[in-house]
């Protein structure tokens, strides 16, 4: 078996510092290329001193005629090594980015197989060359601070460990590697060509840096612990201010810009991250700005689009970040007994009720026109209210109530059949509504 130096450092790695034993179930995430043969290579390897499992995970991206033959090797391949092999064909893509939606199709995949097989780690092939081409196009384009550092070796899932044991190593170690001891791989013929960004990093700036200094890749491996270090430090101090400033989703603004700048912008990064926890390619620090200028803006309501059909909604002092479809808009729901609406509150009519406050509604049947119903607001929507002559549009009356904007186009509103609007909710009582001592045979109650 030949290791050479720098594959020994991998192999020390996986044994010393990860300590793998005989009980440990290892998801392998294979293409069949060079890169994720020579990583099986060394498990086996471990393998045949120390009982661990093995499960091959290998996902056909069906973009290629190369495809059905690559997972055809690979297939035999795992056969014939007694490695169980696991594999899924996708179908069709959406109108997101090609290579973001295979990621989250692929590491979906990964983690039914985790489950399917209890196992304990995950492990990709993903290299030093990855990590400088990682670090350079977030660097280009813009990132956070835990983004700038690129790939993490070793990252903590709620039931696995993600790993990435090579990237210590580079493309031709690896390359090195699996001739020497002539290990089989496939080649992707789309990594050949500068159509893709990633690409264009590896075949044009890659090269003049390795020029400049062969061993490059363990500056950057370095330069990307390094930023993690900061970023685990960072964290560690957050950790007590985040609790009070971002509370269910709702980040304080008046809190959060009492903090320092740089932790202003960690905070908001860290919600960034946990909302795109596989997907930081998706946002930049374009977002993190567009979101700090919307925190800081004069305007008491305002939102921004975010990728992925996320808003961040600016709603007096707090700000959420939410997905849009999560957002329940245009409903109409005759009132009966009970009505339970899709923001989790319910309209019931009672027999009797003590109070007397906006969550209770009397009214007397003989002034409307049955039957009633609670819907979202309509555009013009007006109410007439007690010792005012005239009426007021809801939109005024969600305004000087400080009802968030988000919460505004899905707030019940209970109208007559004739379209009076009667009351709204928790809000706001309407001139059909009676008090206690008056006449009424509808009592309304919101919970």
């Amino acid at each position: 078996m030949v290791f050479g130096d720098y594959m020994e450092e991998v192999y020390k790695f996986l044994l010393e510092d990860l300590h793998l034993n005989s009980n440990d179930i290892i998801v392998i995430g294979c293409s069949g290329g060079p890169d994720s043969m020579a990583l099986m290579h060394i498990l086996q390897t471990i393998r045949s001193s120390i009982n661990i499992s093995l499960i091959c995970v290998h996902i056909n991206h069906n973009v290629r005629q190369e495809s059905k033959k690559e997972e055809a090797f690979l297939k035999r391949y795992c056969f014939d090594n007694n490695i169980v092999f696991e594999t899924m064909t996708i179908d069709k893509y959406g109108d997101d980015n090609f290579h973001n939606e295979a990621r989250k199709i692929r590491y979906h995949f990964y983690e039914e197989i985790i489950h399917k097989y209890n196992a304990n780690y995950l492990m990709t092939a993903h290299h030093g060359d990855d990590l400088i081409e990682t670090i350079l196009m977030r660097i280009t384009r813009g990132s956070t601070l835990k983004g700038y550092a690129g790939i993490e070796p070793v990252s903590y899932k709620d039931n696995y460990t993600l790993v990435r044991p090579l990237l210590g190593v580079t493309k031709d170690e690896l390359m090195a590697y699996d001739q020497d001891n002539k290990i089989p791989y496939v080649i992707d013929q789309s990594n050949l060509k500068d159509k893709y960004t990633r690409n264009r990093y590896r075949h044009v700036v890659l090269p003049f840096l390795k020029k400049e200094d062969p061993y490059v890749h363990k500056k950057f491996q370095k330069f990307s612990q390094t930023l993690l270090e900061y970023d685990q430090y960072i964290n560690k101090v957050l950790k007590e201010k985040i609790q009070t400033i971002y509370v269910d989703n709702c980040i304080n603004i008046a809190l959060l810009l009492k903090e320092e700048p740089l932790i202003q912008k960690k905070i908001i990064s860290n919600i960034l991250e946990t909302i795109y926890p596989d997907d930081l390619n998706q946002i930049n620090d374009v977002h993190l700005y567009s979101i700090m200028n919307l925190i800081k803006s004069s305007k008491a309501n305002a939102k921004i689009d975010l990728p992925g059909q996320y808003q961040a909604i600016k709603s007096y002092n707090e700000l959420q970040i939410i997905r849009n479809m999560d957002i329940t808009f245009d409903y109409e729901i005759i009132i009966d007994e009970k009505v339970n609406l899709p923001s989790k509150h319910s309209i019931t009519k009672v027999e009797d009720e003590e109070s007397n406050n906006n969550n209770v509604c009397r009214l007397l049947s003989s002034e409307l026109t049955l039957p009633l119903y609670v819907r979202t607001r309509h555009l013009g929507d007006r109410m007439q209210l007690k010792k005012i002559n005239g009426s007021k549009k809801l939109k005024d009356i969600f305004i000087d109530c400080k009802v968030p904007v988000n919460e505004r186009d899905s707030w019940p509103v209970v109208v007559d059949s004739a379209n009076n609007v009667l009351w709204i909710p928790g809000i706001k009582k309407s001139k059909f509504t009676k008090h206690k001592n008056e006449k009424y045979d509808i009592i309304l109650k919101y919970n």
